[in-house]
């Protein structure tokens, strides 16, 4: 239930830092965000779906982890981030 390559380039393309980049923090963060809206949605439909929303808060989880490296270290990526994808108000 995961992303298809389709889905995945143009979230690649516009969050990448380089040309070659596909494992920035920044492009994870924007991946797991895309995985995290398709299945809110799907859990509108499918109120017990119980295993896979096991999958959605281990995805959340996994995305606070990435948030909260950049927030340490790189603080202006993490604004950017931020502001891009809507995440916090």
């Amino acid at each position: 239930m995961g992303l298809e390559s389709a889905q995945k380039a143009p979230v690649i393309a516009k969050y990448r830092t380089h040309s070659k980049d596909t494992g920035s923090p920044e492009v994870q963060i924007a991946i797991l965000t895309e995985r995290i809206v398709q299945l809110t949605e799907h859990f509108k439909t499918h109120k017990k779906d119980h295993a896979s929303r096991r999958g959605l808060l281990l995805m959340v989880n996994r995305r606070r982890r990435l948030l909260d490296y950049l927030r340490e270290g790189h603080t202006d990526r993490y604004q950017l981030i931020i502001q891009s994808l809507g995440i916090r108000r």
